[in-house]
């Protein structure tokens, strides 16, 4: 239990996207971890389904730091899209009115759920000046061109574009394409160049165009996310995060542009994708009319703690399926659980005195959280141990059978475990009540 990272032997595997294969971790520097985790699109809020994505990278994060790893996380806001910009057009706002709101609310929210955000969030806004120089070194390189006033990209100039997708381009068309939105609907993939520079602006959009050193403009959400990454995190990271809709076009355009602006490969070590929340069979959409927001859940008695074990429970590659009454169900697996880890570290007796095997369980409490975790972050499998392993020692509590050394023991290893989960006790960060714990480290 507690292994330093010298010691752990058998250390983290993760199942990288990238090959699709169990490997295990290793950073780029010794104790050292740089992560970019995709954030939120501001001209709307976050929903559940989001969130589960945002929670999975809070207990990626969080369960590096109890293995000992220092962790350089980047998240971002998208703030300047094509979606955004039509919206504060429509309503005839300032692109602030529209997007800052929302970020708020997005902080409010992880707070409550408990998810750790770096203090400062850059913006696609603030790193425009980035963009404009990862452009003119991939126009200088040759991987992008200018075509009228935009600037596109061009896959085909990069050494297997699409392999983080597995993308075949065997029937990548003969004669050459454009797509100049920003983000197009529905799972497919655009065989063609991309744009990375709008030039010339959509209608009702010129206002939020910058004079640049490539003219009158903007950057393109497929410049976006590279430009803050280069400016917060460096041409490399150890690990790349989102949900399981950015292996269509959106990652492996970061991963191209970033390498061929850098000559850097390769760009990140380790790819994360976190499965869908599925409401009726059906992934949750506007027009589908089944979106779930944190709040719609809260206005029907459930706590932010029930929504965060619904969501970290289980095994994040997999879609899981949300109902009221599974939730429900959660709520009430999870009281049960908060019950037994309560009765584990209540004081003992000065009489009391270990039993021959407490001091066993009490270890393999421990180790095989860290089992459970070592594997690909398997939540689902970890709390199952808690349940199964925290009865007996809550009974030879009861019974007079845990002496006061074990049951220090005891406590600093559920107390260990709760900085990872963050369910377990009631003044946990999971309620909010520890403020401080809801802003994690981090250098944007």
């Amino acid at each position: 239990m507690g292994k330093s990272l010298a010691d752990n032997k058998g250390g983290l595997f993760l199942v990288n996207t990238m090959g699709r294969r169990r490997e295990r971790f290793r950073s780029r520097r010794r104790g050292r971890v740089a992560m970019f985790t995709c954030g939120a699109s501001i001209y709307a809020r976050p929903h559940i389904g989001n969130y589960r994505t945002f929670l999975h990278e809070d207990i990626l994060q969080r369960y590096l730091e109890y293995r000992g790893y220092q962790v350089q996380r980047c998240i971002n806001f998208t703030d300047v899209e094509d979606k955004s910009l039509l919206e504060a057009s429509r309503r005839g706002i300032e692109l602030d009115e529209l997007t800052n709101p929302v970020a708020e609310r997005f902080r409010a929210e992880c707070a409550a759920l408990g998810i750790k955000l770096p203090g400062q969030i850059p913006r696609s806004s603030t790193t425009v000046a980035e963009a404009v120089r990862l452009i003119k070194l991939l126009l200088a390189e040759g991987h992008a061109y200018r075509h009228g006033d935009d600037i596109f990209f061009d896959p085909l100039s990069c050494k297997n574009f699409g392999r983080l997708y597995g993308l075949d381009l065997g029937n990548w068309p003969k004669e050459r394409r454009r797509f100049r939105k920003d983000t197009y609907p529905g799972q497919r993939w655009n065989r063609g160049d991309f744009v990375l520079w709008h030039g010339s602006c959509l209608d009702g959009t010129e206002s939020f165009c910058w004079t640049t050193e490539l003219g009158p403009g903007r950057p393109a959400w497929n410049i976006q996310d590279p430009a803050i990454i280069s400016k917060h995190l460096g041409s490399q990271v150890d690990i790349c995060c989102g949900g399981t809709d950015n292996l269509i076009r959106h990652h492996d355009y970061n991963l191209a542009v970033m390498e061929a602006a850098t000559g850097r490969r390769p760009f990140a070590r380790y790819w994360i994708h976190i499965a869908h929340v599925l409401i009726n069979g059906s992934k949750m959409s506007k027009s589908r009319g089944n979106v779930l927001y944190p709040d719609d859940l809260y206005q029907q008695g459930f706590r932010p703690v029930d929504l965060r074990f619904f969501l970290i429970d289980g095994y994040y590659r997999r879609k899981i399926h949300f109902s009221a009454a599974r939730l429900a169900a959660a709520r009430e697996r999870l009281d049960a659980l908060r019950v037994l880890a309560a009765g584990a570290v209540a004081p003992v007796g000065p009489e009391a005195s270990s039993g021959p095997t407490v001091a066993g369980r009490i270890r393999r409490l421990g180790s095989d959280f860290e089992a459970a975790m070592d594997d690909d972050c398997r939540v689902g499998r970890a709390i199952v141990g808690l349940e199964r392993q925290l009865p007996p020692l809550v009974e030879a509590r009861q019974l007079g059978q845990l002496g006061r050394r074990d049951s220090a023991r005891l406590r600093r290893i559920l107390t260990r475990i709760d900085t990872v989960l963050g369910v377990l006790f009631v003044n946990g960060f999971a309620l909010g009540r520890r403020t401080g714990d809801a802003a994690g480290p981090g250098i944007c």
